[in-house]
């Protein structure tokens, strides 16, 4: 089952790459990774998505919750949350294809960003399964280069990850 973990760290040098490490120890994959300062700049928020049964995150969070640098972790997918994930997309926009690229864009409420005589770049944000959903959406010969940032997710209404 996948699992969106969001870890309150103490922004410092190092602090990632412990934690990241404690991961490939133990033999988890770490499907996506998005960090970014919070509201206190002393801190950073790193929200990552791995898979496995609640037994294997109840060990991850644990060992997690014992490295010095680490606040506070909470599993987001437990309860009620919001995510989103951002894609930049390159695709090859020649001829008649450049209106049914724009069309799919505009179903998929995404935007061109950058325009070009022979490509588009788009610019998408929304749940991971809308991305995949663009993605498939296109014709696979028609894309050149995809970036994804990764899922960023927050928990719904007044619980906050703080101190």
């Amino acid at each position: 089952m996948r699992h969106i973990i969001s870890v309150l760290v103490e922004n410092e040098a190092g602090a990632l790459s412990r934690l990241v490490g404690l991961f490939s120890q133990r033999g988890y994959n770490i499907e996506t990774l998005n960090v970014a300062p919070t509201e206190d700049p002393t801190l950073s928020r790193l929200t990552l998505t791995t898979y496995g049964d609640d037994h294997q995150i109840e060990k991850i969070t644990k060992q997690l919750n014992k490295l010095v640098e680490v606040v506070k972790v909470v599993d987001l997918s437990e309860g009620a949350h919001i995510e989103r994930e951002l894609m930049l997309i390159k695709v090859k926009a020649l001829g008649s294809a450049r209106a049914e690229i724009k069309r799919t864009a505009d179903i998929f409420r995404a935007q061109i960003v950058d325009v070009t005589p022979t490509c588009y770049t788009i610019q998408i944000a929304g749940t991971t399964e809308k991305i995949d959903g663009f993605i498939d959406a296109l014709s696979e010969n028609t894309i050149l280069e995809v970036v994804r940032s990764g899922v960023s997710g927050i928990a719904r209404g007044e619980k906050v990850l703080s101190l």
